[in-house]
């Protein structure tokens, strides 16, 4: 009966034993396979065939990535649209009738409005029937009788509209809004109320420049444009405070360029005035008149009405920029 060969228990000698002389020795073997088999040679370590880096992983990975880059290319191809003018105009359509797009004149008085102030002149009250008019229509906005008077020390001289064009807190309006007050205040779109005072004035255009005392964090000014190219036509919005109002809105288009206003007591003739159908009224004297990217083309001035109403018609008069800024001390163009 045939033996099961032997191995040994360590896994680093496989001799059991050393000569006498010091040399190792096998370990005893059976008889018959001792004459039987050949003495048998350690065998070399079994090496993998796919090495890292190897050449045969390097063909592998070139077979896999050719196979693939076949395969996409005999893919059978999806139908891809190619949209049409036409299909980008349906589109286009489709979102103006189903989307509520705010107008051109809620965007420019977005723009404007960090810009605009209420103005109020305090100081014995004027007997005008422009100041008139103004007093009952400040008193009906505020639930009072038409020819309610104000508290002694609190009478509103003038009370009209201004825009800031630089963030220190300089502010254009009207001469006529703060001629003659003893104290002016100047509201700004925060709720700021700060008192100001008269820097300078251009009666020919009947332009005033504030300065206000104290100013918001964050005072935006506005922009200013140039009317070399306004035309006959185009769109624009008359921002301020009628009847101290406000800040109200009104849209309109340019009726009219170089127009001459003469005031109804004939006392002052202005020229170069851009006339406008934008409402206007008491109170929107000094604001910014501006076109539909909330620029400034010019200072609301006046209104043109026959009557003693001194209520807007359709036909009202602004200041172009230009000569409003150069009050300023500073032409912007």
């Amino acid at each position: 009966m045939r033996r099961p060969a032997f191995y040994s228990r360590s896994p680093h000698t496989p001799l059991e034993a050393a000569a006498d002389d010091g040399t190792p020795r096998a370990p005893d073997a059976p008889a018959e396979a001792t004459s039987a088999a050949p003495a048998a040679t350690a065998p070399e370590p079994r090496r993998s065939r796919w090495r890292p880096g190897g050449r045969s992983l390097a063909l592998l990975l070139a077979a896999v990535v050719g196979a693939s880059a076949t395969a996409i290319a005999t893919w059978p191809r999806q139908n891809i649209r190619q949209y049409t003018q036409k299909d980008i105009d349906a589109a286009v359509l489709r979102t103006l009738q189903t989307a509520t797009l705010p107008s051109p004149y809620a965007k420019a008085a977005e723009i404007i409005r960090p810009s605009v102030v209420r103005v109020v002149g305090y100081g014995p009250e004027k007997k005008t029937p422009e100041a008139q008019t103004q007093k009952q229509g400040r008193n009906l906005a505020k639930g009072k009788a038409p020819d309610a008077d104000e508290p002694p020390g609190e009478v509103e001289r003038g009370v009209g509209s201004g825009v800031v064009i630089v963030d220190k807190g300089i502010i254009l309006t009207n001469l006529h809004v703060v001629a003659g007050a003893e104290k002016i205040k100047v509201t700004f779109a925060d709720g700021l109320e700060a008192p100001a005072v008269i820097t300078g004035v251009q009666p020919e255009n009947d332009l005033a420049v504030l300065q206000a005392q104290k100013l918001p964090d964050d005072l935006i000014p506005a922009t200013m444009r140039s009317t070399a190219d306004l035309q006959s036509g185009d769109m624009v919005a008359a921002v301020g405070f009628p009847f101290g109002i406000g800040p109200s809105v009104s849209g309109g288009v340019v009726s009219g360029l170089k127009r001459s206003f003469r005031s109804p007591e004939g006392k002052q003739e202005l020229g170069n005035l851009i006339q406008f159908d934008a409402a206007a009224n008491p109170g929107n004297s000094g604001g910014p008149l501006v076109n539909m990217n909330g620029e400034v083309l010019g200072i609301v001035t006046a209104i043109l009405n026959p009557t003693q109403q001194r209520t807007f018609i359709g036909i009202g008069f602004a200041v172009p920029i230009e000569n409003a800024a150069s009050a300023a001390g500073s032409p912007p163009f």
